[in-house]
């Protein structure tokens, strides 16, 4: 497996990862794939790695900014998604990882992401590279006329100050 820098060549199969977390159900509250534009649009234009393994993508993880305001220019918002198939062989640790030192090389000094309560997998992964837990979002989102909760966390970088 190697992780490099996503190129725009990359974005059907990111996409086709994407949908196999919608169909989770606890990856995403979405409920449609955004077109490649709308993708390419909503995240950060080098902050963008995926995980390929013989010629094929499996993983993918991509920084997006959460404010256009100066002040929030070092906070990003982190997303990762992995293939079925991948899923529990430590891409995720390898993947954040290099997204936390790629974020701070460029300046970042806070990362955060906004998790289902539902996501076990998800929750274990940012605790294990250090994120912590602000808080949880009640009752935020409605999916399948269900109510879901979101836990918000955040790494805050130590040598980005």
């Amino acid at each position: 497996m190697i992780i490099r820098q996503m190129q725009h060549s990359d974005l059907e199969q990111v996409l086709q990862i994407y949908r196999q977390g919608l169909e989770t159900k606890i990856a995403t509250f979405e409920t449609i794939v955004p077109t490649k534009g709308d993708w390419h649009a909503s995240h950060h234009k080098t902050l963008r790695f995926v995980a390929e393994t013989n010629g094929q993508i499996i993983a993918w993880i991509a920084l997006s900014q959460v404010s256009n305001r100066k002040v929030y220019c070092g906070v990003g918002e982190i997303s990762i998604y992995i293939s079925e198939l991948a899923r529990g062989k430590g891409i995720g640790t390898a993947f954040m990882n290099k997204m936390i030192q790629k974020s701070e090389e460029a300046g970042y000094w806070t990362l955060q992401s906004s998790i289902s309560s539902k996501n076990q997998a998800s929750l274990a992964l940012h605790l294990k590279v250090g994120f912590r837990v602000v808080g949880t979002r009640e009752k935020i989102a409605k999916r399948d006329g269900e109510w879901q909760d979101t836990i918000i966390m955040e790494r805050r970088s130590r040598v980005v100050f």
